[in-house]
């Protein structure tokens, strides 16, 4: 079956394996199958749609609607969302059924749903079982951290994305069981290796693509078992040194990156799909996976689709950010759950659909902040009878929408609408609790301010910083080796300098420098940064393949290959067979 997406327009389709989950998932109540129709939009919109409901970096200082204290949340205090702070959402001191809702089969079910999520409270940030760790977001189990996101159990981490057990490293992106590392993008097991990308098990490593159990390398790919290599040439430690030594100075650290840039682009091998220890896959960054489809960031998991950023799951479609679950559709953020649709930032969830920050519950429908909750429907407390008498009524009624939110006014998807039909999709953009630009919709799918807006996406401008400092100063002024650099730098504010890399919308916000960050560049022997933590997460990103397949050709045998390098791009791609013939 052949599709054109609502949203986009382009032709996708829909096999036979699809067709079967989207009948293995549907529910049943009283002997009935209430079946999933096919997506109506493509899987890079389907994945679009629900990162538009996940905000990691953005913190805005505010305070709590339950005691006033002031906290900081990922949640704009002027969207009018009630927010608690954490420890307050997860107390006995409230309960979500107090904001129960009667079900009006005259009205769609989102917009009912929309009008509950403005009332019942929400957590500021979700960080539990941390310490000294206040201006993180989706990072639990973390001590001495700060602006990390979407991470787990790491000490003493800044500035990082998707880190995982990590201890001492700053400015990172997908890294995992690693230490004192810098400006590392999808490595392991790392110690004390900076501008890595794509490399395992390295130490004393810089400028390294594709290397694995490398030591002393630098500006080196596609290596193996190597040590005391300059540019993938073998060299004395004294001129490893030598050449190490010179990264203390910012201007030759960036005359030598961008000439390393430059020669991974033309020079180095780049496998069709990065990944090892997989059967009948199809993605980018899958290890130890069975039948993983269009899938990216997947670990340990088996018989999955359009998936990303999971770990451990089983058969489920259309999922995003969490593992150690089975049978989920079309959800965001969810851990340790089983049969479920539509649900965001859940755990411990069973047998429930469209449901949001709900923890240990089953069987409800359309609720939002319950714990230890069952047979609920927008938070009101049901019988197990009048449960499976309802929700099939509603089921029904999601068919047919009654409001224009959902019928989308002639442009259904554009505004986050669904067309004809709510069963079965995923919530609309338009009505995410955060602005398009603060989630991470906007850093896989970037959009204008003006495409936003003709879309009805809401959009966060641009407020001027104010920073409480002695002085200013212009990051080109700085000293270029770090050992000048004044201590008094804490107090300064520095304004970023615009550099020639390939990102878009280049901040120009001033940033401070913490003292845990500068003994770290000092211990290093690394130059300080120039641009705003926030450009350099962009940076990194901008150095990640997007999560879209294209078909094109291996370079060396011509065998189609379904891989994230389009077919225009430069890089030298090899299927997984010509590759391991190269990479010894």
């Amino acid at each position: 079956m052949f599709k054109n997406c609502l949203q986009c327009n382009s032709n996708f389709e829909i096999v036979s394996d699809d067709l079967k989950f989207y009948e293995k998932i549907s529910p049943v109540f009283n002997d009935k199958k209430y079946l999933i129709p096919p997506p109506s939009l493509c899987p890079e919109c389907r994945m679009q749609r629900r990162l538009a409901y996940r905000n990691d970096r953005s913190l805005f200082k505010s305070k709590s609607d339950f005691s006033g204290q002031p906290i900081i949340s990922m949640y704009n205090p002027e969207y009018g969302c009630v927010v608690y702070d954490q420890k307050e959402w997860w107390s006995d001191k409230w309960d979500g059924l107090e904001y129960e809702k009667e079900f009006d089969f005259n009205k769609s079910f989102f917009e009912q749903f929309y009008e509950l999520q403005k009332k019942v409270p929400r957590f500021n940030v979700f960080n539990r079982d941390t310490e000294n760790c206040d201006f993180v977001n989706y990072a639990p189990h973390c001590k001495n951290c700060y602006l990390i996101f979407g991470s787990w159990f790491n000490e003493d981490c800044l500035y990082g994305q998707t880190l995982n057990e990590c201890k001492d490293c700053i400015d990172n992106l997908f890294l995992d069981r690693s230490q004192f590392c810098y400006e590392n993008i999808n490595c392991n097991n790392n110690y004390e290796s900076f501008f890595c990308q794509n490399s395992d098990n390295l130490m004393n490593c810089y400028f390294c693509f594709d290397c694995k159990n490398c030591n002393n390398c630098i500006g080196c790919f596609n290596l193996r078992k190597k040590e005391y290599y300059i540019l993938n040439e073998k060299v004395s430690k004294e001129e490893f040194e030598s050449q190490k030594n010179k990264f203390s100075s910012y201007a030759d650290l960036i005359d030598f990156k961008n000439k390393y840039y430059e020669l991974i682009k033309n020079q180095a091998i780049h496998k069709a799909l990065s990944g090892s220890n997989n059967e009948n896959v199809t993605g980018d960054f899958i290890y130890n996976c069975k039948n993983a489809k269009h899938c990216f960031s997947a670990y340990r998991s088996q018989d999955i689709a359009y998936s990303s950023r999971v770990f451990e799951m089983k058969d489920s479609y259309d999922f995003e950010g969490g593992g150690k679950g089975e049978l989920i559709y079309e959800s965001m953020s969810n851990d340790f759950s089983y049969n479920s649709i539509a649900c965001t930032t859940c755990e411990n969830l069973t047998n429930s659909h469209y449901c949001d920050l709900c923890f240990n519950c089953e069987n409800c429908f359309g609720c939002i902040g319950l714990k230890h909750k069952k047979y609920c429907v927008f938070n009101k407390q049901y019988t197990k009878e009048e449960y499976e008498k309802l929700v099939p009524k509603i089921i029904e009624a999601m068919k047919s929408p009654k409001s224009p939110l959902t019928r989308g006014l002639g442009h259904p998807l554009d505004k986050g609408g669904l067309g004809d039909c709510e069963w079965g999709e995923f919530f609309p953009i338009s009505k995410s609790p955060f602005c398009y630009n603060e989630t991470m919709a906007n850093e896989y799918f970037p959009l204008s301010q003006e495409e936003a807006i003709t879309k009805e996406y809401r959009w966060l401008k641009d407020k001027k910083e104010t920073l409480n400092v002695q002085k200013i100063i212009q990051a080109n002024l700085l000293p270029d080796l770090t050992k000048d650099i004044p201590d008094d730098i804490l107090n300064w504010a520095i304004l970023p300098e615009n550099l020639q890399m390939p990102c878009n919308g280049i901040s120009t916000k001033p940033f401070k420098m913490t003292k845990s960050e500068l003994n770290f560049y000092r211990k290093m022997n690394l130059p300080i940064p120039r641009r705003h933590p926030d450009q350099r997460h962009k940076d990194r990103m901008t150095l990640r393949n997007p999560r879209k397949l294209w078909t094109r050709n291996c370079m060396k045998c011509n065998i189609e290959v379904q891989t994230t390098y389009y077919p225009e791009r430069p890089e030298i791609v090899h299927c997984e067979q010509c590759y391991l013939k190269e990479i010894a």
